[in-house]
């Protein structure tokens, strides 16, 4: 009996020396510890409870006696969101999770809203979220049909964006830079489909970390990443109608297991749209004498453009604490555009003179490559970490033109001669970054964020263009330009977060940039050099004064550099009396940033803004009276002045009814000199959008959505009202595997540009129609496990540390 005794506690000892524990801490989403937190641990295998246990005053807690093998834990809190732990193995020591980060919850709009079901906007203490699936009249969209009618942002007839009434936003795809300009980008946001974006991250006043760069703020499109373990997917095939055929279709794989995460994606996307264009340009001997010439523009324009995209990745966890990964990324983007103008030209009476006729047409192909590098290390539960990202983006252009122009009279007889124009316009970004970044939260409720990063760009355009004469192509060294722009930045930055209490919060951030580039015109041996080093702080300081009430003082300091394409000389050509060029020449544009705002009960936002902007870069429209040619070209045009008020409304009114509203009102004063003219022009707008959810029984759902951009005064340009009002339903189906949307844009046909710029010897009125009329319809199908438990811990395990590391290299 003595040998029976001492034997079973021979085994009772060895089987509680074979055990292990673990231990890890919960925290809101401002770091504050989560007291009594409920905290199980998860056998990974099938999901059931091992033990269970609450978090201390400090938010930590403690497992113990846990035999070895794979878990995961789950954290929970009344009014917050669960978390889910990434998969971790228990030895015979103490194993440490990385601290879990709990958000307040989003109760659920309706008893039959679909689980984890987001709302269409959310309103964060410093961005606005915008989760584009939520919206059924998304379906078969492009990302810049959801940008213009997304609260505060606007879109003028030329692709550019502003957001609250503001030019100059850095737009980014999942946390980096474009690096492209503002018409490539443009066109890049026409072709891709809405289908890639999960997110649409709105910054109007972003912290030190992120890039100085952006005058109005920083808009981030967030691409999708399929979140369940195991092997899943989805596919989307869309088509839609218009004047032209459209189309959106894409493909999503995921797996992961253990350690280990592959991930693919591939999108495809179609899209003819017609266009027209008419233009009214007059021209004075003397600026306020009478008009002595009047060209008259009508463009009949086509644009036909199919875009290829994929995304492969990997994460791995080397241990618990570290993980690396890699991304590949790409899109091809060929297509052509065709153009067909007839200009009358007419004396000051009216009297048509001649008329030219110029056909175009352009054949391009846009093509990227890019790959990332990502590491990020967990030091400890409180959230200690080093992360690092290393960078190379290749983007590739080319252009081939063809323009011949026609003259005649005015009953048609043809006036030789017959000019015919060609032009060859190859370009290359190459982009090589890298940053490391280090977050230290300390006792006390302090946090240190610090980090550095560098980038190299080079830029290499060689444009030639040709004249026929005599049946022989000629080169135009008028026209025919080399330049090469290189540019390097280093920058580093400090910001530091204090929690007072439960009602003081305050951050404050630095950052420093320094810059330092090079233009090379090679064609006419002509260089300039530009080398500076500035300083962008950030302040912020919140306070709540109830549950009900809550204000944010926020203040920055940011830059805007011109666009790489902005800098190349060459010319674009509508006719030879019409044309686009860039300036390299500009200069990079500051502003400073003060920003007000009150939240009430979590559903009303009031923002008060002022912002003061130098050497703002505008685009502007110039004349050379002698030739009676207009181009349009980006110069630092002015000093504006910028005081806006905004309101931002979300709040369920049933059951199934959930409207959303935005409405902005901006006063903008513009002060410098265009052309050698003075400039001095203000005035009000208003801008507003509109969203109305609906949500039925059976899976049914509805969507009433619109927006309003009101008379807006933008530099030397003055454009009219225009808007937009768009329907949308949705059905899931396959036991909610599937989803079929219908989508009608615009049916009353009302966004349309109209405008005008007049200044100094400058007369132009310009109205501008697109295909917006458009019927879509998509079907979408989920495949693989599905996954309740498991998806859930996938969606909810450090999402937002999981997104930093995938990364889309557009």
């Amino acid at each position: 009996m003595r040998i029976f005794t001492l034997l079973l506690s021979f085994f009772i000892a060895t089987g509680a020396w074979a055990q292990g524990s673990v231990t890890g801490s919960v925290l809101d989403n401002t770091g504050k510890p989560v007291e009594k937190a409920s905290v199980i641990i998860l056998n990974v295998k099938d999901s059931s409870e091992v033990k269970g246990t609450s978090t201390g005053s400090d938010g930590v807690y403690h497992l113990r006696h846990i035999n070895p093998g794979q878990y995961l834990v789950v954290a929970s809190a009344v009014g917050m969101v669960k978390r889910y732990s990434d998969p971790f193995t228990v030895g015979s020591q103490e194993t440490t999770v990385p601290g879990l980060r709990l958000d307040p919850e989003v109760k659920a709009l309706s008893e039959v809203t679909i689980t984890n079901k987001k709302p269409m906007i959310e309103q964060k203490i410093d961005r606005v979220v915008v989760n584009v699936d939520a919206s059924p009249t998304n379906v078969g969209t492009t990302v810049m049909d959801v940008l213009q009618k997304t609260p505060g942002v606007s879109v003028d007839k030329d692709g550019n964006i502003s957001l609250k009434g503001k030019s100059g936003v850095m737009v980014m795809m999942d946390g980096k830079p474009t690096y492209l300009s503002a018409a490539d980008l443009a066109n890049l946001l026409k072709n891709m489909p809405s289908s890639e974006l999960e997110q649409i991250e709105l910054m109007t006043n972003p912290p030190a970390k992120y890039d100085a760069a952006g005058n109005a703020g920083i808009i981030n499109l967030k691409t999708k990443k399929n979140k369940a373990r195991g092997f899943n997917g989805n596919v989307t095939i869309g088509g839609g109608i218009g004047k032209g055929p459209k189309a959106n279709n894409s493909l999503n794989l995921n797996y992961r297991s253990g350690k280990f995460n592959f991930f693919a994606s591939y999108n495809e996307s179609y899209n003819r749209h017609p266009q027209t264009l008419d233009l009214v340009r007059k021209f004075r001997d003397t600026i306020g004498g009478p008009v002595v010439s009047v060209f008259n523009q009508h463009s009949d324009m086509m644009n036909d453009f199919s875009e290829q995209s994929f995304k492969v990745g990997t994460d791995y966890s080397l241990d618990k604490k570290t993980t690396i990964g890699v991304v590949l990324t790409g899109y091809f983007n060929p297509g052509y555009f065709d153009n067909t103008s007839k200009t009358n030209i007419e004396d000051g009476q009216g009297n048509i003179d001649s008329v030219m006729t110029t056909f175009g047409h352009t054949k391009m192909y846009w093509h990227n490559f890019g790959t990332n590098l990502n590491f990020k290390h967990t030091f400890d539960t409180a959230g200690t970490e080093l992360s690092a990202d290393f960078d190379y983006l290749g983007y590739g252009s080319s252009s081939y033109q063809m323009y011949q122009t026609e003259y005649a009279t005015p009953d048609g007889t043809l006036l030789p001669p017959v000019d015919t124009l060609r032009g060859i316009t190859p370009g290359n970004i190459y982009i090589y970054t890298g940053k490391v970044d280090f977050v230290h939260p300390f006792k006390n409720n302090w946090k240190l964020e610090a980090g550095i990063k560098g980038s190299s760009v080079r830029t290499d355009n060689d444009a030639e263009y040709d004249n026929l004469t005599a049946g022989k192509w000629i080169v135009d060294t008028t026209k025919t330009n080399h330049f090469v722009y290189t540019e390097m930045i280093g920058a580093a930055y400090g910001n530091v977060t204090k929690v007072f209490n439960k009602k003081w919060t305050v951050q404050a951030g630095l950052r420093l940039e320094t810059t330092n580039s090079k233009g090379d015109l090679k064609t006419n041996n002509t260089t300039f050099n530009r080398n500076y080093t500035q300083l962008f702080p950030t302040t912020y300081i919140q306070y709540t004064l109830n549950d009900k009430n809550q204000f944010v003082l926020d203040y920055g300091r940011r830059i805007q550099r011109p666009d790489y394409g902005d800098l190349n000389p060459f010319k674009y050509f509508l006719d030879p009396y019409t044309y686009q060029e860039g300036n390299p020449y500009l200069k990079p544009q500051f502003s400073n940033t003060v920003e007000l705002s009150h939240t009430y009960h979590s559903f009303l936002t009031t923002t008060l803004n002022y912002t003061q902007v130098t050497d703002i870069i505008q685009q502007v429209l110039l004349q050379n009276d002698a030739t009676h040619t207009t181009f349009v070209q980006q110069g630092n045009v002015a000093r504006q002045e910028n005081i806006g008020l905004s309101v931002n409304a979300g709040l369920p009114v049933t059951k199934w009814w959930t409207p959303n509203l935005y409405v902005s009102g901006q006063y903008n004063d513009f002060k410098g000199i265009v052309n050698g003219y003075p400039l001095e022009v203000f005035g009000y707008s208003v801008t507003g959008n509109m969203n109305n959810s609906f949500t039925f029984k059976h899976g049914w759902s509805a969507e009433v959505s619109g927006w309003y951009q009101g008379r807006q005064v933008s530099g030397t340009l003055i454009a009219n009202p225009m808007g937009q009002i768009n329907f949308g339903a949705g059905k899931q189906v396959f036991k909610n595997a599937g989803t079929i949307r219908l989508n009608l844009q615009d049916p009353f046909n009302l966004g349309h540009f109209s405008g005008y710029s007049r200044y100094g010897n400058v007369d132009v009125t310009i109205v501008n129609h697109w295909d917006n009329r458009v019927v879509n319809l998509s079907f979408t199908y989920r495949f693989g496990k599905n996954q309740q438990n498991i998806k859930e811990h996938r969606q909810s395990s450090s999402a937002s540390e999981e997104e930093s590391r995938v990364k889309k290299g557009n």
